[in-house]
């Protein structure tokens, strides 16, 4: 494991334990609260000896996403017990459902804007994010992005993205201020290595959107018979606590669509190791047909038709907003 994600587990025992001892003197030392102390030396000691993150059964390392999910995790999947196995199987059920209850309406319309997108884990849950917020004076905001690793980690940080964007949208600051705030709280409260791109655009009923991309994708702007490419504008969120964004004004005139997707879409192989790229969707993009509907599915399944019987190595989110 990377010595900075190492330091700041260590740093996340640490004040485990702080606030275990806290617990025990204010609380008399409840036999729950002493198990946990324990747990949490023996994982300090087991940073110490250097073996921290090997299974305590095979001496294999334990996966990265269970540890940083749980840095008191002593053995690998093969080798817990079938209790514990069947206790894992309904925490990732949980959180898959959990996730998927966090998703937008599918059939959502706002005033003079249709939206459409496909989210698909690869696994149990994801780290990718889509989202559609309300916002003041007839706005809408979208967002879609990606946290850094997969798992049952990256899935936690995207809930953390999720609540915590929702209440700054709720607040009315500009675009950038948002995503400055959202960047400093990120980068505040994870370890030092984690992070997450992201886009947020805020539409209006005139057809006016300002969009900020935080180190994502670029998102393609269809426009009459052009393809255009909105790259970045910032780093992505949580790499530095004062980073600083700007956006862009795009306006949409009827017809015109805005098509976002992570990085699940443009990474994806097929059997050759050749990558989907984004020269193949814009392609696509500017040949398909532009109501978010009808351009989710083709981008879908041009990409089935790319990977053949390769399967998915990445979660894979792909959003469309037209102007009506």
């Amino acid at each position: 494991m990377e010595t900075t994600t190492l330091s700041g587990i260590r740093d996340q025992l640490l004040d485990r334990r702080r606030q275990l001892e806290t617990a025990a003197a204010t609380r008399g030392g409840s036999g729950e609260v002493t198990r946990l102390l324990h747990e949490v030396d023996a994982a300090l000691e087991r940073m110490n000896a250097g073996v921290f993150g090997l299974c305590g059964t095979c001496h294999e390392a334990i996966e990265p996403d269970r540890l940083r999910a749980d840095p008191l995790t002593q053995f690998c999947l093969d080798h817990l017990t079938a209790l514990e196995q069947r206790a894992l199987q309904h925490d990732l059920d949980l959180a898959a459902r959990i996730q998927r209850e966090l998703l937008p309406n599918p059939d959502v319309r706002f005033d003079g804007w249709d939206v459409a997108y496909h989210y698909r884990p690869a696994g149990p849950v994801s780290g990718d994010y889509c989202d559609l917020i309300p916002g003041n004076a007839d706005q809408v905001y979208f967002l879609i992005g990606d946290v850094a690793g997969k798992g049952v980690a990256a899935a936690m940080l995207m809930s953390h993205l999720s609540a915590m964007l929702r209440t700054l949208v709720t607040i009315g600051l500009p675009l950038t201020h948002m995503m400055e705030r959202a960047s400093r709280v990120f980068c505040e409260s994870t370890l030092p290595a984690q992070y997450a791109t992201l886009v947020c655009g805020r539409a209006s009923p005139s057809g006016e959107i300002e969009i900020c991309n935080a180190g994502h994708p670029p998102p393609l702007l269809l426009h009459a018979g052009d393809v255009v490419r909105l790259d970045a504008t910032g780093l992505p969120i949580g790499l530095f606590c004062s980073e600083r964004f700007s956006s862009r004004i795009v306006r949409l005139v009827p017809g015109d669509t805005l098509l976002l997707y992570t990085d699940g879409l443009l990474e994806a192989q097929n059997a050759s190791g050749v990558e989907y790229g984004i020269e193949r969707l814009a392609a696509l993009a500017a040949s398909a047909k532009r109501q978010p509907a009808a351009l989710v599915d083709a981008c879908v399944c041009d990409l089935a038709a790319f990977r053949g019987a390769r399967g998915a190595d990445d979660d894979l989110t792909i959003l469309a907003v037209s102007r009506l």
